[in-house]
């Protein structure tokens, strides 16, 4: 099985974690060792390996993707660097050294997946999410490709009703796969103008637009404030913090590596 080397450090169980803490994720399989992703219509199998992991197949198509899901865009030693002239941090990436925050590939998936996520827990989520992805997605091998924007226009409010939606976040899903903005041009764009052009199209608020800088475009200040497990984490680490949101303040410019080490060392890493 080819190997997709990926930059030091990298530790493959802790940047997986998320995709088996909240249950399984269809379109993001944990199994047998592996994460499987459908990508195009195949599906890619990643195992770990010494300098990277392997990849099957890989090629031009699913290296691109591989490299995100898993991370790579991150620049770790810098934010190590960094991390050391604040005790908290100093300890939580040494605990979770080669910790790559997974991002989302795909735009649409991304708002989807924070729409699912609003006001319910990520176990929850998880769950109506994955009845969204069986009933609407695309089987490829043992994981599935998420529904597309075109597959989910033509989705009725009464079929997601069914699927565990909410009222308003079935209108959500539904205005968002028939919305004209241009998801993939906003990569091109600074972060404030990102978040103006996502909180135009209704049900999408600042956090969503915060955590569609923090796990789909991977900025470094993305600080995704009002986030109530990233409240509790930078409460439990940092008892003093009041205003959370001015709080990330003490974090540039890795606010949202800071985030992702708060959240894991709540969950696998505690002080």
């Amino acid at each position: 099985m080819p190997l997709l080397r990926l930059p030091d450090p990298f530790d493959f169980q802790l940047s997986t974690e998320r995709f088996r803490a909240f249950g399984p994720d269809l379109s993001n399989l944990w199994q047998d060792g592996a994460l499987h992703r459908a990508v195009g219509k195949r599906e890619v199998r990643i195992t770990e390996a010494r300098g990277g992991v392997r990849v099957e197949p890989l090629d031009a198509e699913t290296r691109p993707v591989v490299r995100k899901l898993l991370g790579a865009e991150f620049e770790l030693e810098p934010f190590y660097a960094w991390a050391k002239r604040d005790p908290v941090l100093r300890a939580l990436t040494k605990r979770l050294a080669g910790l790559r925050p997974p991002i989302s590939p795909e735009p649409f998936e991304s708002l989807v997946t924070s729409i699912t996520a609003q006001q319910v827990s990520l176990h929850a989520a998880f769950a109506i999410r994955n009845r969204l992805i069986e009933r609407f997605g695309r089987r490829v091998g043992r994981a599935y490709a998420f529904p597309t924007a075109q597959r989910l226009r033509r989705a009725t409010h009464d079929e997601l009703l069914l699927l565990g939606f909410s009222n308003r976040k079935a209108e959500y899903v539904r205005g968002l796969a028939e919305s004209k903005l241009d998801l993939a041009g906003l990569a091109a764009l600074p972060d404030e103008e990102v978040k103006e052009r996502l909180v135009a199209i209704r049900g999408l608020g600042e956090w969503t637009a915060d955590w569609f800088l923090a796990r789909h475009l991977a900025r470094p200040t993305a600080w995704p404030a009002g986030d109530l497990a990233l409240r509790k984490a930078v409460v439990a680490f940092y008892p003093e913090a009041v205003d959370v949101r001015a709080f990330g303040d003490r974090f540039a410019p890795f606010q949202n590596l800071t985030a992702h080490y708060l959240l894991v060392g709540l969950r696998v890493a505690p002080l």
